[in-house]
């Protein structure tokens, strides 16, 4: 068995317990360790939104916008349109830092507030946003941003 086959083995496993109808993302740990692999080899920046129901079960999880090796750009309308198709009453938000360094930026911070704000006003709660820099996170809801 190669790295890969057991990174994505990994992959599955975790995907399986994200989408069971009885797990809910109320605990980071599972959605932490799914992303840590999802962004393992990504050499840009992706942003993630991960769409829940009102129980905090999984409905989807969508890749956003894709960037460069230290940016994307990230536009609130298009996250608000699609958590509205997907009925969702609450998100998760991610992407990774390619450079490994799992800190939140400045321009981090603030668009998280921005997007707080945005669904806010649908009735929609922004649980976390994680951030992975290779094998480290940072959740800004275990950081008391959120």
């Amino acid at each position: 068995m190669t790295d890969d086959d057991m990174i994505n083995q990994a992959l599955n496993i975790l995907e399986t317990r994200l989408y069971k109808p009885e797990q809910n993302l109320s605990s980071s740990r599972d959605t932490k360790n799914y992303l840590t692999l999802k962004y393992a080899e990504k050499e840009s920046e992706s942003f993630n939104v991960l769409y829940l129901d009102n129980k905090h079960r999984l409905i989807a999880l969508k890749e956003m916008f894709q960037g460069t090796i230290n940016t994307a750009a990230v536009y609130p309308r298009e996250i608000v349109k699609a958590t509205l198709a997907f009925n969702a009453s609450a998100v998760i938000l991610s992407h990774n830092h390619p450079s490994g360094c799992a800190e939140p930026s400045g321009s981090d911070r603030e668009l998280t507030q921005q997007l707080s704000k945005a669904l806010k006003l649908i009735d929609v709660k922004v649980l976390d946003h994680i951030v992975v820099g290779g094998m480290d996170t940072y959740s800004f809801a275990e950081h008391g941003i959120l």
